[in-house]
């Protein structure tokens, strides 16, 4: 191990030879041994294999641009039930301040899903694309379930529109705090998504992440 990985192990946390760790390449997981600690380096030996497991479900997250507190808190939790990608949107009711931010952001919301996928022990750190407008974002999502959060009260309720049959690609959409404008739900209708209700109470944006992924990942994941 190299770089600011193998400098957190070994200065910060003080790595010593003999410790286990668990390691992975991102397609397996390894119970490993230190067997040098050096300025840069640490070398391992492999021990044994561990079980791992990969979420059968290959879903998106398109989570748009709010406070970052409530963003980077929705990023982990995202990370945590299995999202394998996550576009931000830059809505077009985002605080423009916040969009304005946001490009200095990547590289911290990058180590946030990192430092969370190694916490629930997922063998593959979530992609982070480029924040976009929803419009791109939308028509990027071309098959699975698409599913598009609405506060508007036609939506139809969440648990009518999953399915009981597993699913192999899903998509969700959340809006910023203002909501959606109508261009925006036009360009979601257009691309495939359908309005959705979490129910009568308005959720904050971090909540309706977990509620909603939760629900996914329980009705159309096949394990």
């Amino acid at each position: 191990m190299e770089g600011d990985s193998a400098y957190h192990l070994g200065r910060v946390l003080r790595a010593q030879a003999g410790q286990l760790y668990e390691l992975s390449d991102g397609s397996s997981a390894w119970l490993a041994r230190i067997e040098a600690v050096s300025r840069d380096c640490i070398e391992f030996a492999l021990v044994e294999r561990i079980p791992s497991y990969t979420p059968a479900l290959d879903a998106t997250l398109l989570l748009s641009i709010v406070k970052f507190d409530a963003f980077e808190w929705a990023l982990e939790k995202a990370s945590e039930l299995g999202v394998n990608r996550i576009i931000p949107l830059a809505a077009a009711r985002s605080e423009k301040a916040l969009l304005a931010a946001s490009a200095k952001r990547a590289e911290r919301w990058r180590k946030i899903l990192l430092e969370s996928s190694q916490q629930c022990r997922r063998l593959r750190v979530p992609i982070l694309d480029p924040s976009c407008k929803p419009e791109a974002a939308f028509v990027s999502q071309k098959s699975g379930v698409r599913i598009m959060l609405s506060e508007l009260p036609e939506a139809s309720p969440l648990k009518a529109i999953l399915g009981r049959e597993p699913a192999a690609t899903a998509a969700l959409a959340i809006g910023p705090e203002g909501g959606w404008t109508e261009p925006e739900f036009a360009a979601a209708r257009g691309a495939g998504f359908r309005d959705a209700s979490l129910g009568k109470l308005i959720l904050r944006t971090e909540t309706a992440v977990v509620a909603a992924l939760a629900a996914i990942n329980y009705a159309l994941a096949a394990d």
